[in-house]
């Protein structure tokens, strides 16, 4: 009888377009990493019905007190915790609203600590440490679909009944499986066969950036297509976020930086004062009752 020969993952096999590819001259390297990544955003455009689900999935979480925990292990990690540590800063939020756990810790960030990602019990161990709850969403991050820290990580969040959604490039794997909402972008081949911090980390990368980004405009963090609510902490954001303040106002420089200081450098707070005619404490009474939402509190309501 034959041996059946195991399937190989998408995202493991060879790319017949970059064959050769050590004998390139330099200028011809580029060209063919780059026609590869070019495939990318398309295949995460393909997804956005699944993507626009999980935006309002986590938007409805985080208006209900609930919190986001991305799941990850090496790259997946890495990208996971780029994006959860860049929206406070950007958005004005709680650093507890998103957060990222890591296969191996902190220690990963900076050092491979392969032998991590092979514990599902230590995927599970590390979720519940954060004390999820039902109300919490769980989001793993795995190319390939079967990393077992991830796989572990959610098993644990479905049995307390999280909301879970899985990022991966293999829409057949373990991952797929195991989560209520799937986005798979179908990246394919790499061109450094394996390689998956090319056009799956790429993936990964800009679907991250369309959740985070997408759930903080929802929660009315962002005002028209203004930074609202950028943390000014530092001369060049303080600049920016003056400039800001006038162009969403309609304000004069004077009177942004005026209301800038008396709002303590909030930028959501020193809007309303100058779009309303209020005080900073007015001000921040509106915004709290709004839900941190610019607009609610402003009382414009999109269509």
């Amino acid at each position: 009888m034959p041996h059946k020969r195991k399937k190989v993952r998408p995202t493991e096999q060879r790319n017949p377009r970059t064959r050769g590819l050590d004998l390139l001259s330099t200028h011809h390297l580029l060209r063919a990493l780059n026609r590869e990544d070019a495939t990318v955003p398309r295949a995460v455009a393909r997804e956005i019905p699944a993507i626009a689900r999980a935006v309002e999935t986590i938007t409805h979480a985080l208006n209900n007190r609930g919190r986001v925990f991305y799941v990850g292990a090496g790259t997946s990690g890495r990208l996971a915790t780029l994006d959860a540590s860049e929206i406070p800063p950007t958005f004005g939020v709680s650093p507890d609203l998103i957060q990222a756990v890591i296969a191996g810790g902190t220690r990963a960030l900076t050092h491979a600590v392969e032998g991590a990602e092979d514990s599902s019990s230590q995927g599970a161990k590390d979720v519940l440490a954060r004390r999820i709850t039902k109300r919490d969403v769980v989001i793993g991050i795995a190319a390939s679909g079967s990393t077992p820290y991830v796989l572990g990580a959610l098993a644990a969040a479905n049995r307390i009944g999280a909301e879970t959604i899985g990022i991966t490039s293999n829409r057949s794997s373990p991952l797929a499986k195991s989560v209520k909402i799937l986005i798979a972008p179908n990246t394919g081949t790499e061109a450094i066969t394996g390689s998956t911090r090319l056009k799956a980390g790429t993936a990964q990368k800009l679907v991250l950036n369309m959740l985070s980004t997408a759930t903080m405009v929802r929660l009315g963090r962002v005002y028209d297509n203004w930074m609202v609510g950028v943390a000014l902490t530092n001369q060049k954001l303080r600049k920016r976020g003056q400039r800001i303040l006038e162009e969403a106002s309609g304000a004069n420089a004077s009177e942004s930086a005026r209301a800038l200081r008396q709002a303590g450098y909030d930028p959501c707070t020193a809007l309303i004062m100058l779009k309303k005619q209020v005080g900073a404490t007015e001000a921040r009474r509106r915004l709290r009752a709004a839900n941190g939402n610019v607009r609610k509190a402003l009382g414009e309501f999109r269509k």
